[in-house]
Order: structure tokens, then sequence, then C-alpha cells
């Protein structure tokens, strides 16, 4: 709400509503989006940016993390990579939100840019109260690892900023149970933060988003459109 006043007392012609979720869900996005038109009450043309999943700078920035990290390592083909990204309750995704479908389509993408002949897989996160959550579990994955002997490394593939969720749950709660569970060794990659190959996704997402002239813009080209797409919406 304090954004939305700041916006219509600069009076801008246009407005790019960018997200810090590369995929596109209705709980994180969609919701985003709704929160800004309900907020804001001001001028301006209002562009959206629904997801950036298949960025080719997007994809190439974490392409480019993970080598920097296996570049350190002594014998990285033994390591696996889990790619770990947000979950969300299997009902959501049932009716018809595009999230893990999305997520699927950045870490092929991210594989085929990182041309390396490695273990992978991905899981998800942060699954909290009694229902049922989209897997494999992070923990479930991790656990695997330590049985499998694999030394691992974890890259946050739906988080592009340090917080919580990878300071604290992976690299205090989930490096402690890759330690009980006896995987080899833990490695994280960074959050791409302000890596300047993200920062440039985005510019290109804004550039975008302002040539086409579309309310709503986004790289991803889903299956079948879902029920939650703002672009059907905006149409």
């Amino acid at each position: 709400e304090d954004t939305a006043r700041q916006i219509a007392a600069y009076r801008p012609d246009r407005i790019v509503v960018l997200p810090l979720y590369p995929q596109f869900s209705s709980t994180t996005t969609l919701s985003g989006f709704e929160a800004f038109r309900k907020a804001y009450k001001g001028p301006g043309e209002t562009h959206y940016v629904c997801c950036y999943a298949d960025n080719p700078r997007f994809i190439k920035a974490h392409a480019d993390a993970i080598a920097a990290v296996i570049g350190g390592l002594k014998a990285p083909e033994t390591y696996r990579l889990l790619f770990s990204a947000h979950g969300l309750p299997e009902a959501i995704i049932k009716r018809g939100d595009p999230y893990a479908e999305q997520v699927e389509a950045s870490v092929r993408r991210i594989m085929d840019a990182l041309a390396v002949d490695m273990d992978y897989a991905i899981c998800y996160q942060s699954r909290v109260g009694p229902l049922n959550w989209i897997g494999p579990s992070t923990d479930e994955m991790i656990r695997e690892a330590g049985r499998d002997g694999k030394p691992v490394i974890l890259v946050p593939v739906a988080f592009v900023s340090e917080h919580i969720e990878t300071l604290v749950e992976l690299d205090i709660e989930y490096a402690h149970l890759a330690q009980a569970a006896g995987v080899p060794d833990y490695v994280r990659v960074p959050a791409l933060g302000v890596d300047p190959g993200y920062i440039a996704a985005l510019r290109d997402e804004v550039v975008k988003a302002i040539g086409a002239g579309a309310a709503v813009s986004g790289d991803h080209d889903c299956a079948a459109c879902h029920t939650f797409c703002p672009k059907r919406r905006a149409a």
C-alpha cells in the first residue's frame, strides 16, 4: 500500500510490475498482481510480467553459478545436483497451477546449458501443515543421497535472493540433516541475487513488457493454458 501511494504521487506514464518469482504460481505471482491492482489507484498504463522461467539469461545465470561451484570440486561427477524449490499443496497443482511445470522447465534448460553428465533431481522444501504437498521433498532427497553415498550440490532454483529459506533452512537445517544422513559432502549454490546475468534477464523482461504493449507478458509457454493464467484474464 505504501509503495502504491508513492507510485501514484509520482504519476508515471507506464508501470511494469516485475515479480521476483521466476516461476508463476497463483499463490505468489498472481496474488501479488491482485494486491497491486487493489492498492494502486493512480494513473499510468500498467504492464505485468507473469513469469520468466525460460528466460535465456536467467537460465545461463543459474548454469554459470552451478559451474562456478563445480569448478572448485575435486570430483564433481560424483555429486548429485538437487534443485530445490518452494513446495505447494498438491490440491493447488491439481487445480491447474503451472508452478511445478515451470520449475521442471527451468531445470531442464539449466541442465542443457550446463552440459555436464551429472546425476540430478528436483525437490521441494518448506512443507508445512497437514495437507499433501508436491514432492519429492528436499529432506527426503537429502536422506536418499546419504543412503546412496552421494555428495550433494543444492541449487535454490526458485529463490533469487538469500532469506530465511536459504540461509536457515538450506544452510543450517538441511546441512545438519545431510551430516546426520551420512551425505559425504553438502554444498549449496548461492541464490542469484545481483548477478549481472540475472539483472540482465530482468532488464529484458521489462523492455519486452513495455515494447509488447500487452497487459501481461511472460516467457513460458504452458502446455495447456491454466485456469490461473493472467494472460487469459487480461484478454
